[in-house]
């Protein structure tokens, strides 16, 4: 508190007016020293000293306080007795404005005239800032100034709550977002830049109208439905379809807040709106990586099943039948490993295109993995419709894809179960068509087949045959037979075919038609072989080395022949057996020629470079091009047994089958390569091949298959 009494503040005044000119000279701005006047001093110090609100000091013409009153304590917190007598300048500084407060006291001293009230931003000695609206005048005496008194008033909280308006006037001029002002009856009242920018409509288009006139919100009772949420919670948000000035609609979020004055009650209501259509878009893109093969833009694995678990409710609901096609490409491993991934990639882009061509807007394609597929017809009549469209996917997949200066050829196997008959769940309906399709697989490819509860069964006997199958590549069960090849015209053996049997422990000796067909299906097929190559190389040596210098044959499947490491596998086996490379031939079924997964042409360069040999086995079943025969350093053609077996029965069949043999035959001197003949069963069906020119033959007649071969020579 001021510890300055009003009776100190007169004389301290009285005593200021004589020190700048002494009483009684001229006329005062003070009364006279009478007894009036000292009263009327007395009531006016009093006055300023216990101003709540105003704080008033004043200063001499060196700037030294000389008065300071109670108020100037609190604002300044600068008590009177540390302020009177010290240059006011050290107490109180005017920051940014301190040379225009030094020339317009400077003035008033120079002019005895008093300066319009303005504000000063000023810090006192100990750090404290204010904002003061301050009105200075001069106390005169005898027409000279003898004091600046000040009175002020502390606006500091003014100030901030204007800069808090001009703040948040930019902040909403600025808003990214667009800011609605409505006032009670939801009248818009103003809008930001950003409102125009997002919308595109002035804000002439909207004042004074309500949000509703924007036609914003499709479903009827929309904004009432808004209104009532607002007045119980004061505030909602939410997605609201957006209305561009030229009509373009777009995705916008909102957020509508109820401003309510002091006694509560509503005064205005403030909306901010955002055009999230790029994080619409974000989404969406996010979401459709998620969901989507990233290869053929097909849905994947878990898009589909969410469609079928949609289409199992469907059926729930409304009966509604629907078909879950299985789809694999047959042999598609063999295009990426002779053309490359680049080239399967484009053939998987290509067949995901030709099935959309075959399917309604309502169906499903997705693909799984690798080259597996996987279509949903939704809302099928039955199983003809599904077989349809199946057909129509056989249809376009079989033509061939043209990649650069390449065609290849495709075709596919499709398995088909329909909800309900052959499953009501995800899992089983899934399961069945892929049992389906690998029946299709099983009955020659490029097919479609429907499910069955015995197709089934075969499926899991299958499964249980391969498991089997591994374990006995694994425990050795798998021996060799031979079988010799016999020249015609000398009755020797030319050479031995080594044939695959498996001894089973079970069900004894196995032939090659029990097992061989699940072996290639399950890939098992190529460490079989290379298992048999080497077993064979190895005996070949042997007997070479015993002084019978007949030639090896082994049979090599479509997969081996596919698979990258195969001259790497024949490199090995013949390395390890010591075999020179002339004494080992391949034999080749004629259907591999033209398999578009085989680049023949390539193998066949690579064998004929190491000095092997190369068969066709099955000649005459086939549809190899003669162009390519006559391309490849082929080494024999072998006369199927089918074409041999009717030679020499009576009838239009035998006289049929010995004139294709004997064209056959033909040919293959056309093409300067040897010719055997399989399946030889009787010394009839061997005269007519001596008859027609045939080199050498194998069958019965020469002898069967055993585990230990028989070179002794044979009655030519």
């Amino acid at each position: 508190m001021n510890d300055q009494t009003p009776d100190q503040g007169m004389r301290t005044l009285q005593q200021s007016a004589q020190e700048q000119g002494g009483e009684g000279e001229g006329a005062p701005a003070f009364p006279g020293p009478g007894h009036a006047a000292l009263e009327w001093l007395h009531h006016f110090v009093t006055a300023l000293e216990l101003a709540p609100a105003v704080a008033v000091h004043s200063v001499d013409k060196s700037g030294i306080v000389r008065f300071w009153n109670h108020a100037c304590e609190e604002l300044y917190h600068i008590q009177a007795a540390q302020a009177i007598g010290k240059p006011f300048r050290e107490l109180v500084s005017h920051l940014e404005g301190q040379a225009e407060f030094d020339a317009m006291i400077a003035a008033i001293w120079r002019e005895g005239v008093a300066r319009p009230s303005c504000d000063w931003e000023v810090e006192t000695c100990f750090g404290r800032r204010l904002w003061m609206h301050s009105c200075h005048y001069p106390v005169a005496r005898d027409g000279r100034t003898q004091q600046v008194f000040c009175m002020e008033i502390d606006i500091t909280a003014r100030k901030q709550a204007e800069a808090n308006l001009q703040r948040a006037a930019q902040v909403f001029q600025n808003a990214r977002d667009a800011i609605v002002m409505m006032d009670a009856e939801y009248r818009v009242q103003a809008v930001n830049q950003a409102f125009t920018s997002i919308t595109g409509h002035l804000p002439n288009d909207i004042l004074g109208q309500t949000l509703a006139g924007l036609r914003w919100g499709a479903e009827e009772g929309f904004y009432e439905r808004i209104w009532a949420e607002l007045e119980d919670k004061d505030h909602w948000e939410g997605e609201m379809a957006g209305v561009r000035r030229s009509g373009e609609r777009f995705p916008a979020w909102v957020a509508l807040t109820t401003i309510r004055d002091p006694h509560g009650d509503v005064s205005s209501y403030m909306a901010m709106l955002s055009d999230i259509s790029e994080r619409k878009r974000a989404e969406e893109q996010v979401r459709h990586l998620a969901e989507h093969d990233p290869l053929t833009g097909l849905p994947n694995r878990i898009l589909f099943l969410d469609r079928l678990h949609q289409a199992l409710e469907a059926w729930r609901r409304h009966q509604a039948l629907f078909a879950v096609m299985f789809l694999d490409l047959d042999r598609f491993k063999s295009i990426n490993d002779t053309h490359g991934h680049q080239a399967g990639d484009a053939v998987l882009r290509e067949v995901a295109a030709r099935l959309r061509a075959c399917v309604r807007r309502v169906d499903t394609i997705s693909r799984l993995g690798g080259d597996e597929f996987v279509v949903l017809l939704a809302d099928v009549k039955g199983a003809d419709q599904a077989a349809h469209v199946a057909a129509a996917v056989t249809q376009a997949l079989a033509r061939p894809v043209e990649l650069a200066s390449r065609q290849i050829s495709l075709s596919v196997s499709i398995g088909i179960a329909l909800c309900p008959l052959d499953g009501k769940d995800v899992e089983t309906l899934l399961h069945h068509a892929d049992v389906a399709m690998y029946h299709a697989k099983q009955d020659g490819r490029n097919a479609f087949r429907f499910f069955s509860p015995a197709m089934n069964a075969h499926v899991v006997e299958r499964s249980d045959l391969e498991k089997r199958l591994r374990h006995a590549l694994d425990q050795g069960e798998f021996v060799l037979a031979w079988q010799p090849r016999i020249e015609v015209a000398s009755g020797r053996v030319a050479g031995v075919e080594a044939l695959l049997r498996w001894r089973h422990p079970e069900r004894g000796l196995l032939l090659p038609e029990a097992f061989l067909a699940a072996a290639e299906e399950s890939g098992l097929i190529v460490p079989i072989g290379e298992q048999v190559l080497r077993e064979a190389c190895r005996q070949a040596r042997a007997w070479r080395d015993a002084g019978q210098p007949a030639t090896l044959a082994v049979n090599f499947s479509e997969a081996q022949l596919a698979h990258p490491g195969l001259h790497a596998s024949i490199d090995a086996a013949l390395r390890d057996s010591g075999l020179e490379p002339g004494a080992l031939e391949l034999e080749i079924r004629e259907d591999a020629f033209s398999a578009a997964h085989v680049d023949m042409e390539r193998i066949a360069a690579g064998l004929l470079e190491r000095g092997l040999g190369i068969s066709i086995d099955g000649f005459g079943t086939g549809r190899s091009s003669l162009s390519l025969l006559r391309r490849l350093p082929l080494t024999r053609l072998k006369l199927d047994r089918s074409e041999v077996s009717e030679i020499g029965h009576a009838g239009d069949a035998g006289r049929a089958e010995g004139a294709m043999v004997a064209a056959l035959i033909a040919l293959a001197r056309e093409l300067r390569l040897r010719v055997v003949a399989e399946g030889v069963e009787t010394a009839t069906q061997l005269a007519y091949l001596r008859a027609h020119g045939c080199d050498e033959y194998q069958g019965y007649f020469a002898g069967p298959a055993q585990s230990r071969p028989d070179f002794s020579p044979r009655l030519p």
